[in-house]
């Protein structure tokens, strides 16, 4: 976590923003993945261009919804907290940035948080808390069969949103 950060974790909402913010800050869900990477660097590019601070979100999915997504990071036999083990990948995650990333420097100041739910209700509710100007985050952009059954949280995000939403899909790899 950043040094201007705070999280919250579940469904307490307490954030900060380092230094007085002018403009409105633009919100980022990760998941961690490739396209959350390319989201967070596009967000902090523009943020920087804006300059508006950046929240980056994770949200740790009611367990029916993901059961055993946070299990087993050390060894088999321990159970985490959801909420420490997801605490941690966002830790990894944000320092991974800041060092792959040295040029986007409002990487290190970015704020952080940590909710418990449903990602697209919980990524609009901390849009509103926040007073988001905007939206930034990836998506793999399922298509098919899989799209249909599965719907897209991104494309929920884009419908049900009152602010601008911007997907970024993290560049292909030269065999896909």
């Amino acid at each position: 976590m950043g040094p201007a950060g705070r999280r919250s974790v579940a469904g307490q909402w307490r954030i900060t923003v380092a230094g007085e913010a002018k403009n409105s800050p633009i919100l980022v869900p990760v998941d961690f993945s490739e396209h959350s990477e390319a989201a967070l660097l596009f967000a902090g590019e523009l943020a920087m261009c804006m300059s508006s601070p950046l929240v980056v979100m994770h949200v740790i999915h009611d367990p029916g919804d993901a059961p055993g997504f946070y299990a087993g990071r050390q060894s088999e036999n321990e159970i985490q907290d959801m909420e420490e083990v997801a605490a941690e990948m966002m830790d990894e995650f944000m320092e991974r940035m800041v060092k792959n990333h040295p040029d986007c420097e409002n990487l290190g100041s970015a704020s952080t948080m940590l909710v418990v739910g449903l990602p697209v209700t919980r990524v609009l509710e901390a849009a509103e808390k926040v007073q988001a100007r905007m939206v930034v985050m990836g998506s793999k952009g399922r298509t098919g069969l899989s799209h249909v059954l599965l719907g897209s949280k991104a494309e929920q995000i884009v419908r049900l949103s009152p602010i601008p939403v911007t997907i970024v899909k993290a560049e292909a790899a030269p065999n896909e």
